[in-house]
């Protein structure tokens, strides 16, 4: 019997290799991670909870106790200049979401360097945005119930002031946090989701706290009950 001669053998190798070339892209192919499918229920949570908890502060008034000469007992006044503070707050947000996370480029779950662009995958996810919102609001809230029950009317707390700066947007601020690392795949990792709850309570306790300080309760001018 006569051995396969030198181009059989030439030709046989040069096969396999067209075969293997062949396939390759196609096992790269399956690789590839899928577009995710969130939740639409739970990206709705979050979002309605970070609005939710971010309206608190512009609409809930500075409640105080009044103990001067003319009257003594709980006031209520709206400010329009707290939205210095809360304005300062969003402004941040827009630079965290347009300038940051690009920058530090965290994927968020179910994306990677396979699949940029895909639905779900137009964004990063560190600091999560809405987490951030919502417990800036938290922040400043907290904030703005201390100083205006320990400072401004000396250590009495009433319970609108409980209710409007800090429980409502506790409540917020939780359920944006549930919305964002809830389902499979969730909407960020729960570091990501974490990461911006944590600054956003830093930042928000910080101007929260400078406003409050900064600005007495009582109008400046007038008895209106809203002060310009």
């Amino acid at each position: 019997m006569r051995a396969p001669s030198e181009s059989a053998r030439k030709g046989v190798v040069a096969l396999l290799a067209a075969t293997l070339v062949a396939a390759a892209p196609s096992r790269a192919s399956a690789q590839s991670l899928p577009a995710p499918q969130r939740s639409e229920a739970w990206q709705t949570v979050s979002t309605v909870s970070m609005i939710v908890g971010v309206s608190t502060q512009l609409l809930m008034p500075r409640v105080y106790y009044s103990d001067t000469e003319v009257t003594v007992g709980w006031k209520a006044r709206w400010h329009a200049s707290v939205l210095t503070s809360t304005m300062t707050l969003m402004a941040l947000a827009f630079v965290s979401e347009y300038g940051i996370k690009p920058e530090i480029g965290s994927f968020r779950p179910g994306c990677g360097t396979s699949n940029p662009g895909v639905p779900g995958c137009t964004t990063f996810g560190m600091p999560s945005t809405h987490t951030y919102a919502a417990f800036a609001a938290l922040g400043h809230g907290t904030a703005v119930f201390l100083v205006d029950s320990f400072k401004w009317s000396e250590g009495r707390v009433h319970a609108g002031a409980v209710v409007g700066d800090v429980a409502l947007p506790l409540i917020a601020a939780a359920l944006t946090y549930a919305g964002r690392v809830a389902g499979s795949p969730s909407q960020e990792h729960g570091d990501q989701a974490l990461v911006g709850a944590g600054v956003g309570l830093g930042m928000g306790l910080l101007a929260g706290g400078f406003y409050s300080l900064l600005q007495k309760p009582e109008c400046n001018y007038g008895a209106g009950i809203i002060c310009w």
